[in-house]
């Protein structure tokens, strides 16, 4: 099972899109990150949205069964000459942690990056996959005690 970790961080993201604060996040105080988070069979399938910013700027660690995602949108070089305009997009540092339940394997987690979505599949170990328990029949010739 997934848990998502610091509830303050969704008061932050909250009053950022209410207030219309774009401030760029550091890497003491980093933006969160949208995701989508399913199972699908014997894994978890965890899709993180970060449009714009390269493979090379993420990084993914799993300490204690923490996984921790980080991205950086860096800005554009646009060379001499150019004056820029409107500048919306967000940039900076990006961050979201996942604690990851005993039930899941992080040490097989797979991560692939396609049009700005870092998706990661994360297996179900296989201790706690369901599992047939057989069951031996009882000697129907043992004598019962009565008490």
């Amino acid at each position: 099972m997934l848990m998502r970790t610091d509830p303050f961080r969704e008061f932050d993201r909250l009053t950022q899109q209410f207030f219309g604060s774009q401030s760029p996040g550091t890497w003491s105080r980093p933006t969160a990150m949208p995701m989508d988070a399913y199972r699908q069979g014997d894994q978890y399938v965890v899709s993180f949205d970060l449009p714009g910013i390269s493979p090379d700027a993420i990084e993914l660690d799993v300490e204690r069964n923490v996984l921790t995602v980080k991205a950086e949108r860096r800005p554009l070089e646009l060379g001499e000459g150019v004056e820029m305009q409107v500048a919306e997009r967000p940039l900076g540092v990006f961050s979201r942690q996942l604690f990851l339940g005993d039930t899941l394997d992080a040490d097989r987690i797979e991560a692939s990056y396609e049009t700005g979505v870092l998706t990661l599949r994360i297996p179900i170990a296989e201790q706690a996959k369901p599992r047939k328990i057989a069951i031996s029949a009882a000697d129907s010739d043992r004598k019962q005690i009565d008490a």
